[in-house]
């Protein structure tokens, strides 16, 4: 059985205004053994797993103790940002995201999938899309305080750790999106 691949990447231009078609997505299967490697590696040579929300916390402490010093220490949440040794925005994860980024940025153009676009479904509005992807980011991050970490954080590093609360996180992580799906997938169609 063939199987077949939905790639809705616009066809890139380069600077001569030549188009060209993007490089097709790397095989799951492949990309999962080499995240797993990756997570080994943080935990091997830096003694801890990946996340995210953590960069995330230590900037917005940081922004904070640059207006309201007193309020940002005072804090118990933004106070423990603020205790890395030199500058919170030292902290491991801070570097870790800003790689990402880089990261995948060069992937994008190395694959040829630069492009100014919002993708989405023929049903939906530009602004309908930005909207809900604004949004799921919110609740994201909200739920990321709330449950002491973001997915990358709970389902990839504690997961591999086998804590239990990451597990459950993990279920309902997919099981709220499945739900979630059934309300916006008629935007995709």
């Amino acid at each position: 059985m063939a199987s077949t691949t939905h790639d809705i990447s616009p066809p890139a231009t380069d600077a001569h205004g030549r188009t060209h078609e993007p490089k097709p997505y790397a095989n799951p299967y492949l990309a999962g053994i080499g995240l797993g490697l990756v997570l080994l590696a943080a935990f091997v040579f830096m003694g801890r797993g990946l996340g995210a929300s953590g960069a995330f916390n230590s900037t917005i402490a940081w922004l904070l103790s640059l207006v309201a010093p007193g309020y940002a220490a005072s804090n118990e949440f933004l106070a423990r940002y603020l205790d890395v040794p030199g500058h919170p925005l030292k902290a491991w994860l801070v570097f870790e995201v800003l790689g990402v980024f880089t990261g995948a940025v060069l992937s994008g153009v190395l694959a040829g999938r630069m492009a100014r676009t919002v993708e989405m479904g023929p049903r939906a509005s530009v602004g309908l899309r930005l909207g809900l992807a604004f949004l799921g980011g919110f609740l994201m991050a909200f739920g990321a305080a709330l449950g002491r970490g973001c997915t990358s954080g709970q389902a990839l590093s504690g997961g591999a750790l086998l804590n239990a609360g990451s597990w459950v996180f993990m279920l309902c992580f997919f099981g709220g999106a499945y739900g979630t799906a059934w309300f916006v997938r008629r935007q995709w169609r």
